[in-house]
């Protein structure tokens, strides 16, 4: 994940890998801290599964698939049973569909059901595709179709899959971002293999579909709402757009805890926004520029890039988010900015002309304050680029530390590929706090974790990220940069301390010894003067075996300079250089996939369909 990111009551987690050509938000998880006699110590509080089997008609999750929304999906989550049911709407439907879910959202190697036509009949079933793109019906059909209705707006089909199936063809619905893909078969096919992927519409979109079930927090009766939306603006005509839109709260307006969010999208421009954030800007400021424009304009005023504090961010797909009661999200009041930024993601691969939107984030707050304040921590790798990937790899991993004497102070980009972070203490992992194994840079929400989690005084908490770079043939170095990487993870947690940052780097003098040994070792050399950049003799490394080897040791065993900060961005009195790595004695084992007997008969051919005949609602 090139941007790695993002505990209590309440705790949600949103993670980046990865850069961005605008400012955004990271990976988030909301904690919860509290004292007691005995010690201090911090609680990641997530919500509990209460999961119960769905409602074949209640299906609270949807988004739409394609930009013109002529397919719907919507959705439920059983965990009792370990499934997910699917609603499909298909508005006009031609000579068939597919659906499915594959690891980056390619149609290579992909996970699908199919809904094709031969110009007589119909039929239904479990399919998967190739390394060439070319499908296959599955000897085993995981997929089950429940029904399928005609109404006025379209055809509905009403289908489950369990999360895990021990199908080696089919996917494992996990955690984290699932791409979702889909195409439109526009013409009769006597067969699947006679579909040709590459003369059908399709497209991808990525979801949470594993929502944890949790309870809505009732709203107290002083509840105020504030609507930030962009001020009707004109939809650009390109495939993507950050927008950027500057709010200004009254003068004299005091301090309030926002308690809830939810988003405020335009009736048609469902498909195109695609994700919305509310930064508040640095108190240091007396005033900013009320700027209304593309994020990435030459007109933008520097001014709003310390415009970085997330107070608000959702995805498509996402619903509204709830602060536990205990807790709220502190603004307004001294040492707080007036002013606001909202930043939205439009999507918008058709080019759409004219379309204009007033999309934004409507905030609940009240001036009833609560116990705690919220605060954000931010976990992982710092911004250097002393931490690079070597061109060419697969998955190259980087590990971001928060040690246990940062800690003992408690009184992912384009490239990116996984974001984990794991809790240990005592040298032993005790549990993954969150992990997105399908991370993308473009899609990043505030995400609930699923148990509680308790952060001591001397616990880790270490964030790694996992990169692929086989389409680049230099060096990719860590920064804010569009082909830089970052690793981080922030976390949303109560009551708010003074640590807000707690991240590592590869200590530089060990760096520069990296440096030599290559120049030792390698009949080019790699220039290590005082003038040339860390980045530029990145550049110049002959990136065979031997230094991608030495690199990646390097990594894993040099001592690391912490970053263990201050909201104030300034790093707590200490010892902070040449640490040595968090030893683990004890790693945590990856997860078995549960294989559970199917609910009901799976046939080992397609299901046949007579469309004609549905009964229409």
């Amino acid at each position: 994940m090139g941007k790695a990111r993002r505990m209590g009551a309440v705790l949600s987690s949103m993670q980046t890998s990865g850069c961005k050509p605008c400012p955004s938000f990271k990976l988030r998880e909301v904690a919860s801290m509290y004292f007691t006699m005995i010690a201090v110590f911090l609680v990641i509080l997530v919500v509990a599964l209460q999961g119960s089997a769905p409602r074949k008609s209640d299906f609270p999750y949807k988004v739409p698939l394609d930009p013109q929304g002529l397919l719907e999906l919507s959705w439920n989550v059983s965990y009792p049973e370990q499934t997910v049911y699917f609603q499909l709407l298909v508005r006009d439907l031609k000579s068939g569909l597919l659906f499915g879910m594959s690891d980056r959202g390619e149609f290579e190697n992909a996970d699908l059901v199919v809904l094709w036509s031969d110009g007589h009949n119909s039929y239904f079933g479990d399919a998967w595709s190739d390394a060439k793109g070319q499908f296959h019906m599955d000897s085993q059909q995981d997929y089950q179709l429940l029904g399928a209705r005609r109404a006025t707006e379209g055809l509905y089909l009403l289908f489950r899959r369990a999360f895990s199936t021990c199908d080696p063809k089919d996917y494992l619905i996990e955690d984290g971002t699932v791409h979702l893909i889909y195409g439109i078969l526009e013409k009769p096919v006597h067969s699947l293999q006679a579909i040709n992927i590459s003369a059908i519409h399709r497209g991808l979109q990525r979801v949470q579909l594993l929502k944890p079930n949790i309870t809505i927090p009732e709203l107290p009766s002083d509840r105020k709402t504030m609507e930030l939306t962009a001020p009707n603006i004109v939809i650009p005509s390109e495939e993507t757009t950050y927008w950027c839109y500057m709010a200004e709260l009254p003068a004299g307006f005091p301090k309030h805890h926002i308690i809830m969010y939810e988003p405020v999208i335009t009736a048609g421009n469902e498909a195109i926004v695609h994700h919305m954030e509310v930064f508040q800007c640095a108190a240091e400021f007396d005033s900013f520029p009320l700027y209304n424009g593309p994020c990435d304009s030459k007109m933008k005023p520097e001014r709003l890039s310390y415009c970085r504090h997330v107070l608000a961010a959702w995805a498509m797909g996402a619903q509204a988010f709830y602060y536990p009661e205990e807790a709220g999200l502190a603004f307004g009041g001294p040492g707080s900015s007036r002013y606001l930024r909202l930043e939205i993601h439009y999507h918008n691969p058709l080019m759409f002309k004219g379309r204009r939107d007033s999309s934004g984030i409507r905030l609940y707050y009240t001036s009833t304050l609560r116990r705690y304040d919220a605060g954000i921590m931010e976990l992982g790798l710092v911004y250097t680029p002393v931490m690079a990937i070597p061109p060419g790899e697969d998955a190259f991993i980087l590990t971001g530390y928060c040690t246990d004497k940062c800690t003992q102070l408690l009184h992912t980009h384009l490239a990116g590929r996984k974001v984990v972070t794991v809790l240990s203490r005592d040298g032993r992992e005790r549990q993954v706090v969150n992990a997105d194994r399908h991370y993308s840079p473009h899609f990043q929400e505030i995400r609930m974790l699923k148990e509680v989690v308790a952060v001591f005084p001397g616990d880790e908490l270490i964030t790694t990220c996992t990169y692929n770079t086989e389409d680049r043939s230099r060096a990719t170095v860590g920064g804010f940069g569009i082909l830089e990487e970052m690793c981080v993870n922030y976390v949303h947690y109560y009551p708010q301390t003074q640590l807000e940052l707690c991240k590592s780097a590869v200590d530089p003098g060990y760096l520069h010894r990296y440096f030599n040994l290559v120049n030792r070792f390698n009949d080019e050399e790699v220039c290590t003067c005082p003038q040339v950049s860390v980045p530029q003799q990145f550049f110049s490394v002959p990136w065979n075996t031997f230094n991608r080897d030495v690199l990646k040791s390097l990594y894993s065993f040099a001592p690391i300079s912490m970053h263990c900060n201050k909201s104030s961005a300034v790093r707590f009195p200490g010892e902070w250089e040449k640490q040595p790595l968090p030893s683990i004695t004890e790693r945590l084992r990856e997860p078995v996939p549960h294989c559970p007997p199917a609910p009901g008969p799976r046939p080992a051919a397609p299901v046949p369909l007579d469309l004609g005949k549905l009964r229409r609602d």
